[in-house]
């Protein structure tokens, strides 16, 4: 029993409530849902593969400090690893119930969420290359296979520049935010041998690129709501992120006295106040766009 409680905690199935704004951006452009495709894709996304990922992730890192949601994380056995592929397996398979197409996909995130820290490849110890290889699948990619599973679409259809720029837009937000999940491992991190990026740009230096990249992509998110919705979706984007800016200026603002506060409670912090903004401007968004669809439910 304590070892299954154990697994159950690696598998992080809260921290899904971290990526669940890519899903409801994909589902607030979709012009063909359904419930059936809508609860499905949802389910197989975060309920099984992204659980799988962690678990595997965790198995392979063997952390002893906290990670994501795990202030002191249980110890891992060979259980977490196959319990890893075994979810896996049934959302591949529960993917292949909507298309091939959305299947493959699946099966494809899977992969590159494994090269992330499997010892035979482990993109965790190239600052550079792990971080573009996260915040493109967890980005785009994911928003993509999002896109096709839940209206059931194939690739060609799905391969259009109002897909792929929303796409690329949740990618630079991730490219931002992703060096800030690292901050408080750099330790860890460094002891086992992984360069990542917030370890090479340091802690004032990791707040510095955050800083910047949001500001890009906040740009790149106005041009996108200007161009392709209105001027009232543009002006909302401001107002549901800005917690989000007050919490990140008031914490650089502490972490630039005292380097002690780039620490695992305030990382957790800025993760929870982005993911409670950002979901709750896309349920927002998918309100507000819904009626432009015929949706089939």
């Amino acid at each position: 029993m304590k070892k299954a409680i154990h697994i159950l905690r690696h598998l992080r199935i809260p921290f899904s409530f971290f990526l669940l704004p890519v899903y409801i951006f994909a589902l607030g452009i979709s012009p063909n849902i359904g419930a059936d495709r809508i609860l499905l894709t949802f389910v197989i996304l975060h309920f099984f593969i992204y659980p799988a990922s962690n678990a595997y992730n965790s198995y392979f890192d063997k952390d002893e400090g906290s990670i994501g949601l795990m202030k002191t994380p249980p110890p891992v056995t060979i259980g977490l690893y196959y319990t890893s592929l075994i979810f896996d397996f049934i959302g591949i398979a529960l993917a292949w119930l909507i298309s091939m197409e959305f299947a493959l996909l699946v099966f494809v995130y899977g992969l590159a969420s494994k090269a992330y820290s499997h010892p035979g490849v482990r993109l965790k110890k190239y600052p550079w290359l792990g971080w573009f290889v996260a915040g493109f699948f967890q980005g785009v990619f994911t928003f993509y296979m999002a896109y096709v599973g839940i209206n059931d679409f194939g690739w060609e259809i799905a391969l259009k520049w109002k897909v792929i720029l929303p796409g690329l837009l949740t990618s630079a937000f991730l490219w931002g935010s992703y060096p800030m999940t690292q901050i408080y491992q750099h330790k860890e991190d460094g002891k086992r041998g992984d360069h990542t990026l917030s370890l090479l740009l340091g802690i004032k230096g990791t707040f510095l690129f955050t800083l910047m990249t949001f500001l890009l992509t906040t740009l790149g998110f106005e041009y996108y709501f200007l161009n392709f919705h209105t001027e009232k979706m543009a002006i909302a984007f401001l107002l549901f992120m800005a917690p989000t800016v007050v919490y990140f200026l008031i914490w650089f603002a502490l972490v630039h006295r005292e380097e002690k506060y780039a620490n695992f409670g305030w990382t957790m912090g800025l993760n929870l106040v982005s993911a409670i903004c950002l979901n709750a401007f896309f349920i927002y968004f998918f309100l507000q766009t819904s009626h432009l669809y015929q949706l089939n439910l």
